[in-house]
């Protein structure tokens, strides 16, 4: 069985609004470096402190592990084909996690949790959220719809939303809106 198309518009939503930074059509090591930038400004992470250097650090982390997974012509690059395939695969097995999905997971999370109480609030989900060019009231919109009416969603919350939005078939479940969007 293929994905189907609503799956793959969320694949390609992520692919495109959060991966492929420079909009070259594939993911590439230039995409983590704009990304690294990006998150670095949001949070005010100056160049050569100790936050700017474990961002950089975790993000080519993660980069080379989607890179060994999904590049599978290795050209150093991910193509849609390439990432909707790595996707699909975790989607039918989720056992099969690899350590640069849990980091990426779990870096996600850290950004969003910028008071670092081990929750992420509305305000804090809608600023990086809205960071990646998205409206800040449909990302609080998403939130609301994510959280199921509660305030906050915790590091446990998020891990089941996100394994639910690699996965999910059904438009209305809470983690298709872990990526701020309201619909596909």
């Amino acid at each position: 069985m293929s994905i189907s198309d609503f799956r793959k518009k969320k694949l390609l939503f992520l692919f495109n609004v959060f991966f492929d930074v420079n909009q070259s059509g594939e993911i590439d090591i230039k995409d983590f470096e704009l990304a690294i930038e990006r998150v670095c400004q949001l949070r005010g992470w100056a160049k050569d402190t100790p936050k700017n250097k474990e961002i950089h650090s975790v993000m080519l982390e993660i980069w080379e592990g989607l890179r060994s997974k999904a590049d599978k012509d290795n050209d150093g690059q991910v193509s849609v084909d390439e990432w909707c395939n790595m996707w699909d695969a975790y989607a039918k097995d989720p056992s099969t996690v690899m350590d640069w999905q849990n980091k990426y997971m779990n870096f996600m999370f850290d950004l969003e949790d910028a008071s670092t109480d081990g929750s992420i609030d509305v305000e804090e989900f809608a600023l990086v959220c809205s960071s990646y060019g998205l409206e800040k009231k449909e990302c609080e919109e998403a939130f609301t719809k994510m959280a199921q009416g509660n305030a906050e969603v915790t590091r446990d919350q998020f891990a089941a939303l996100w394994k639910e939005y690699f996965s999910a078939e059904d438009a209305n479940a809470p983690g298709n809106f872990i990526f701020g969007k309201t619909s596909f």
